[in-house]
């Protein structure tokens, strides 16, 4: 997008991510409009003529929660409940917004087979472990099918399922992850051992067996809870992953929050907590990235930037995605744990340039630089 064609950003209209973006681009003299989550989530939409369209984040809105879920009532505030159906809304909504953008002769700057196998851990993992991007061992899970995505839930059914395959494969310690969720919903990092057992999570388990979010890292050492929360969330898929030791600073756990934006790993987050979840909305820090630099060493650290840029080229389609990075405690090897589709909300945060995430994806957009990516990754795959 090099002239002024307009710029449509599928978001919540209130949503901080959307105004962040639409004054970012207004700077640059760019003109946007809003397409919002809920018409679209709704049923079919149309577009300007050769529109330019940016899909952002459908989250932090209970009614668009509610129509992708395909459900009669909203979700009460954090409750954790319907990943799959989500998903399938999901999935459909894209599939509206694919065949507007196909009448119109739009360009989208995300595309919705890269923003579905983002959101599919299971499938991302298996994109990033045929590209040679390294990454966590996880249990077997079931076979991909369209646009990558997980067909069927499949997997681990429950916790007694769970801890039958961490025994087959001698693992005592595992990320156990909701396939579909995101900002650490679902997440446990579960440890194992001869009459002990240990699941730290921002996961709340409610008197009725519901489960919610809470901004409160907690940990359950007791079996029965622990296997009430599994049971809860396999029904709607789970992707296990073996637990990765991460290197520390002090008495905090790190791990980076990389987002690459045509090819380029442009904006770095270290994100530092006393536990094993790293989220910063529950309320971790930010960390030092020069002293993770040192730490690592720069061929050690451009390394791990490689290995961003390879996830990132798994999703050739897309302007930017948010690697989250994990380093080894021996400050030298590193995996990838997952990419994110709308991992570039990073307030504070610069390039080399002095852009913040939004402003250089926008100069990354009109330069042209998108392009090239684009088509070179492309190339690079079909060849």
């Amino acid at each position: 997008m090099t002239g002024r064609a307009p710029l449509v950003v599928v978001g919540n209209p209130d949503n901080r991510r959307v105004t962040l973006f639409r004054d970012a681009a207004a700077e640059a003299g760019v003109p946007t409009t809003v397409l919002p989550w809920r018409q679209l989530a709704a049923g079919p939409v149309r577009l300007h003529r050769q529109a330019v369209v940016r899909i952002d984040s459908p989250g932090e809105d209970a009614e668009v929660d509610r129509l992708l879920r395909g459900a009669d009532r909203p979700a009460e505030h954090g409750e954790i409940i319907g990943f799959a159906p989500w998903y399938a809304g999901l999935r459909a909504a894209l599939d509206r917004l694919d065949a507007a953008v196909r009448a119109a002769d739009a360009t989208l700057l995300n595309q919705p087979a890269d923003v579905l196998g983002m959101f599919d851990k299971r499938a991302c993992h298996a994109r990033l472990t045929a590209a040679g991007v390294p990454v966590p061992p996880a249990l077997p899970g079931p076979a991909t099918g369209r646009s990558g995505s997980v067909a069927g839930t499949g997997g681990i059914a429950g916790y007694d399922e769970l801890r039958a395959a961490m025994r087959a494969v001698g693992w005592h310690r595992v990320f156990v992850k909701a396939a579909h969720g995101s900002s650490a919903s679902g997440v446990l990092a579960l440890q194992v051992a001869p009459g002990r057992i240990r699941a730290t999570t921002s996961v709340e388990l409610a008197a009725d067996g519901r489960l919610f979010n809470s901004l409160r890292v907690r940990d359950y050492t007791g079996e029965r809870e622990v296997a009430a929360i599994v049971d809860r969330l396999a029904p709607d898929g789970l992707h296990v992953e073996r637990w990765f030791p991460k290197a520390g600073l002090g008495a905090a756990t790190i791990d980076l929050r990389v987002l690459v934006i045509a090819g380029r790993p442009e904006h770095v987050v270290v994100r530092s907590s006393p536990g094993p979840l790293t989220n910063l909305h529950l309320g971790n820090a930010r960390g030092d990235l020069a002293a993770v630099r040192t730490a690592m060493g720069e061929p050690a650290y451009a390394a791990a930037l490689h290995s961003c840029v390879r996830a990132a080229a798994c999703f050739p389609a897309s302007l930017h995605v948010g690697v989250d990075l994990l380093v080894g405690t021996d400050w030298r090897r590193h995996v990838v744990a997952e990419v994110n589709a709308f991992g570039d909300l990073l307030p504070g945060v610069s390039d080399p340039a002095g852009r913040d995430s939004y402003a250089a994806e926008l100069h990354a957009l009109t330069s042209g630089r998108f392009d090239r990516w684009r088509a070179g990754t492309s190339a690079g795959r079909a060849a």
